[in-house]
C-alpha cells in the first residue's frame, strides 16, 4: 500500500527528466498509473464488503510519534476509488485537451503529485501523516490552478487559494496535535477509544473550532469560499478534477473521518448545520445568476459541498449514508458537467451561456453527456441524484423537534436552485437555435466527449441498479463514520410518501425556475452591485490594511541600513535585560570572590580602551579596520590569560579573516567616514556604554550564583566513554549537538555557494538595468 500510495510523488519526479518524452502521442500513457491503482484498490472491494479492514504499518519518526500507518476501510475505500477513477478519465482527457502544449509534461507532473498527496490524505491513519498529504494537496493545487503562469489573473487565484487552504492547514496542524497530545497517540483508530475523555477535556471547544477552520477552509464553506470561483482560472481538467471530485472534499473526508471521534455533541452539529447550511443556499442562490459556465459550476459544487457539511452535522445512521452517497452522486455529475464545459471551451471558445445554444446539432454525443448530467444532477428519476436526493429528504426529516421543518426547508430550497443551475450548465448550451457562428464547429477527439459521457451514463446506470454500489461503497462508508453497522440498501422507488412528494416539487418549482429565469449580464451586474459586502470583499479590505501596516512597519524598521538594525536590536536587549535583572530579585555585586587584578590584564584593558577610542574617532576606515583588530587580538589575549586556548586560536582565526576581508572590500572606497554626526555619536556611545554596562552586571550576577555542575560532570564523564574523544568541547560540537552542528555546516556551504555564485555573476547590460 505505501508503493501506491507513494506512486503518484514517484511518477511526478520521472517526469522532470523523462517528461519531455511524453509530450506527443505518449501523453496518453500516463493514464495508465491512475487505472492501475484503480485496479488495485478496486481489488480490496470484498475484503471491505466483507466486514475487514486493511491496515499497514511502517515505522518513519517513531520519537515524533510519525509512522506510515495506512488504513483502509468502507470510508477511505470509497475516495480512493473515486480519486483514481475520475482521476483516470481527467488524465486521458488531458492528452486530447492540452494536445501539443508546451508544459503539458508538467501538468501531468502535478497532477501525479496531487493524487498521491490525495491518497495519502484518505488512507493515513496516522494525523500527523495526514497533515502532511493534507499540506501537498494545497501545494500541487497551487501550481495547477496557477498553470497558465503568464495570465496574472490566473497567477493571483492560485495565491489567493493557497493562502487560504495553507492557512487553514496550520489551525488544523494544531488541531491535531493538541487532539494526539490528549489521546497519547496519533493514530485515529487508536483516538475512537479515547473519545469520551476528547469530548469532555477543557480544550475539546478549542480543538473543533481548530479542526473546523481547516476543513472549512479546504473545502471553501462560508466564508472562506471565494477561493474556489477564482480557481476556475485553471485549465478545465484541473477543475473537474480538483474542484469537483477530490480536493474540495478533503475537508468532507477530514470531517467524516472524525465524526467518531469528535462527533455526536451539540458543539460538533449545530456549527456543522449552521455552516453547511448557510453555505449550501448562499451558493446555490448566487449560482442562477452566473453567465459563465464553470462559474456556475463552481457555485453549485461549493453548495453542493455545504449540503455534505450540512448532512455531517445532523449525524444520524440516515444523514451519514446519504451524504456517503451524495459524494459520489456529486462527483459522477459535476466531473461530467465541467469536463462538457471544457469541450464547449475548446470547441467554441467561449463559455457565456447567453451566447451558447443549439450545440446539440454539432456536438451530439457531449450533448448527451451534458444533458444526462444535468439530469442526474436535478434528481429525475432513474437517475443517481434521485436516489442521493431522497436520502438527504429522509434525513432532514428523521431529525427530532423543531428541526425538521427547517433542515428540510433548507435541503429542498438548495436543491430547486440547483436543479436551476445545473439545467443552466448542462441543458441551455445544447438547447434553441445554432448560432451562425457555431455552424463550423466539428466533433472533436473521442477522448474529450467519452470521459464526460461515460460519467454521466453510470450516474443513470447506478440510478436504475443501485444495487450495483450500495452494498460495496456506502454502507461500508457510512459504518465507518457511524461506527455501527448499517443495513440500508438503496431503491428507486420507495412508495407515495412525503418524500417522493418533496422529490416531485424540487422538480417542478425547479424546472419552472429554469425557464422563468434567463441569466444575463444585466441581472449579474445588478446581484454583484453587493459585493461589498461579500466576505470576498471584506477579507481582501483586511488585507489591503495589513499590506498597509506591512509596509509602514518594513519601512519603519526594516529600512535596509545595518546600523540600524544594530541599534534597534541592542536597544531592546538592554531593556529586556533591564526588566528582567531589576525585576528578579536583588542584585548581587559582590566582587570579593574575584581573582585578584594583574599587571598584564591591565595592560590589556588600556590597550582594548584605546583601541575602541580610535575606532570611534577615526576618519579612516582602514585605521577604524586596524583598531578593531587590536580588539580582537585583545580578546584572544584575555582567552589565553584565562587557559582557554582553544577559544583564543578560534578567535584569533576569525579576527585575522575577517580584517583581510575588510582591508579587500574597502581598499577601493573612498577613504572618509561621513555618515554620522555629533547627535549620533552621542545616542551611540550612549547606547554602547548602556549595553556594556548592562553585560557587565550580568556577568557579575552569574559570578555570585552557585554552581551547578551537573551538566559538565555529565559531559565530563561521558565524552570519551561514549564518544571516544578526550577534547570535551569537540564531543559537544560533534557528537553530543552533531546534528545543530550539521545544519549549521548546510547553512554556511549555502551561504558560500550563494556568494561564489554572486562573485562569478556576469550580467548585461540590459540585464543590470
Amino acid at each position: 500500500m505505501l508503493l501506491a500510495v507513494l506512486a503518484g510523488l514517484i511518477v511526478s519526479i520521472l517526469y522532470i527528466p523523462l517528461g519531455k518524452y511524453l509530450r506527443g502521442r505518449l501523453a496518453v500513457l500516463a493514464a495508465l498509473l491512475p487505472i492501475g491503482l484503480f485496479a488495485y484498490f478496486a481489488s480490496f472491494i470484498p475484503t471491505i464488503q466483507a466486514g475487514q479492514h486493511v491496515h499497514f504499518h511502517h515505522p518513519w519518526v517513531p520519537s515524533l510519534g510519525i509512522n506510515l500507518d495506512f488504513h483502509l476501510d468502507g470510508l477511505s475505500l470509497l475516495f480512493s476509488l473515486l480519486i483514481t477513477g475520475i482521476g483516470s478519465l481527467v488524465f486521458l482527457y488531458t492528452a486530447s485537451y492540452l494536445k501539443g502544449h508546451r508544459y503539458l509534461d508538467k501538468f501531468y507532473g502535478y497532477l501525479c503529485l496531487f493524487m498521491a498527496s490525495m491518497l495519502g490524505v484518505v488512507l493515513s491513519d496516522n494525523v500527523l501523516l495526514l497533515f502532511i498529504f493534507w499540506e501537498l494537496t494545497s501545494i500541487s493545487s497551487f501550481f495547477l490552478i496557477g498553470f497558465n503562469n503568464d495570465d496574472a489573473a490566473s497567477r493571483k487565484s492560485s495565491i489567493i487559494a493557497l493562502c487560504i487552504t495553507m492557512g487553514g492547514g496550520f489551525f488544523l496542524m494544531v488541531g491535531l496535535i493538541l487532539m494526539g497530545h490528549l489521546s497519547g497517540n496519533y493514530s485515529i483508530q487508536e483516538m475512537m477509544s479515547t473519545n469520551e475523555y476528547l469530548k469532555s477535556h477543557a480544550l475539546y471547544g478549542l480543538i473543533l473550532l481548530l479542526v473546523f477552520i481547516g476543513a472549512f477552509t479546504k473545502s471553501a464553506q462560508f466564508p472562506f469560499h471565494f477561493w474556489l470561483p477564482g480557481a476556475m482560472r485553471a485549465p478545465t481538467p484541473v477543475s473537474a478534477y480538483l474542484h469537483s471530485a477530490t480536493m474540495v472534499k478533503a475537508g468532507i473526508y477530514l470531517l467524516a473521518r472524525l465524526q467518531p471521534v469528535l462527533g455526536g455533541t451539540d458543539y460538533w452539529m449545530y456549527p456543522l448545520i449552521v455552516v453547511g447550511g448557510i453555505t449550501m443556499v448562499y451558493s446555490a442562490f448566487h449560482s442562477i445568476f452566473r453567465t459563465d459556465l464553470k462559474s456556475i459550476l463552481a457555485y453549485s459544487t461549493i453548495a453542493a459541498l455545504g449540503m455534505l457539511v450540512f448532512l455531517i452535522g445532523i449525524g444520524t445512521a440516515e444523514s451519514l449514508l446519504a451524504a456517503s452517497v451524495f459524494i459520489l452522486v456529486h462527483a459522477l455529475y459535476k466531473a461530467s458537467l465541467f469536463l462538457t464545459a471544457g469541450v464547449i471551451d475548446h470547441e467554441t471558445g467561449t463559455r457565456d451561456i447567453t451566447q451558447l445554444s443549439g450545440l446539440r446539432k454539432v456536438l451530439m454525443p457531449v450533448s448527451i453527456a451534458g444533458i444526462l448530467a444535468a439530469l442526474s444532477s436535478a434528481g429525475l428519476p432513474f437517475t443517481f441524484g434521485f436516489i442521493g436526493k431522497d436520502l438527504i429528504y429522509e434525513a432532514t426529516l428523521h431529525t427530532a423537534g423543531i428541526l425538521t421543518a427547517i433542515l428540510t426547508g433548507l435541503a429542498v430550497l438548495t436543491n430547486i436552485l440547483l436543479l436551476c443551475a445545473g439545467f443552466l450548465a448542462g441543458i441551455r448550451p445544447f438547447t434553441g437555435k445554432l448560432p451562425d457562428r457555431f455552424h463550423g464547429i466539428h466533433l472533436p477527439h473521442g477522448l474529450l466527449w467519452g470521459a464526460p459521457l461515460l460519467l454521466a451514463v453510470l450516474g443513470v446506470v447506478f440510478g436504475c441498479a443501485p444495487f450495483l454500489v450500495d452494498g460495496i461503497l456506502f454502507n461500508p462508508a457510512a459504518e465507518a463514520m457511524y461506527q455501527s453497522a448499517i443495513d440500508s440498501p438503496l431503491k428507486i422507488w420507495h412508495g407515495f410518501n412525503l418524500v417522493l412528494l418533496l422529490s416531485g416539487i424540487t422538480l417542478v418549482v425547479g424546472t419552472l425556475l429554469y425557464v422563468v429565469r434567463k441569466p444575463s449580464a444585466a441581472s449579474l451586474a445588478a446581484i454583484e452591485r453587493y459585493n461589498y459586502l461579500s466576505p470576498k470583499h471584506i477579507i481582501g479590505q483586511l488585507a489591503r490594511y495589513a499590506r498597509k501596516i506591512s509596509i509602514y512597519y518594513t519601512g519603519t524598521l526594516h529600512n535596509g541600513y545595518l546600523r540600524v538594525y544594530l541599534l534597534r536590536i541592542i536597544i531592546t536587549t538592554v531593556l529586556l535585560f533591564a526588566i528582567r535583572l531589576f525585576m528578579g530579585g536583588p542584585i548581587r555585586l559582590s566582587i570579593d570572590h574575584l581573582s585578584p587584578i594583574s599587571i598584564y590584564e591591565v595592560v590589556v584593558a588600556a590597550i582594548l580602551i584605546a583601541a575602541v577610542y580610535i575606532t570611534v574617532t577615526a576618519s579612516s576606515r582602514l585605521t577604524v579596520v586596524v583598531a578593531t583588530s587590536v580588539l580582537g587580538y585583545c580578546v584572544c589575549l584575555l582567552f589565553v590569560f584565562y587557559s582557554a586556548p582553544d577559544l583564543a586560536m578560534t578567535q584569533f582565526s576569525i579576527d585575522t579573516l575577517t580584517v583581510v576581508l575588510f582591508v579587500l572590500v574597502l581598499f577601493r572606497l573612498p577613504p572618509f567616514l561621513n555618515f554620522a554626526n555629533r547627535r549620533t555619536r552621542i545616542r551611540d556611545g550612549v547606547v554602547a556604554s548602556a549595553f556594556g554596562l548592562m553585560i557587565a552586571l550580568v556577568a557579575i550576577q552569574v559570578l555570585n550564583q552557585p554552581i551547578d555542575t551537573e551538566v559538565s560532570q555529565f559531559y565530563g564523564d561521558n565524552a570519551y566513554t561514549l564518544a571516544k574523544g578526550r577534547n570535551v568541547v569537540n564531543v559537544i560540537l560533534v557528537d553530543f549537538r552533531g546534528l545543530d552542528t550539521m545544519f549549521e555546516i548546510v547553512v554556511l556551504s549555502i551561504a558560500a555557494i550563494g556568494v561564489v555564485s554572486l562573485l562569478k555573476l556576469r550580467l548585461k547590460a540590459s540585464e543590470k538595468e
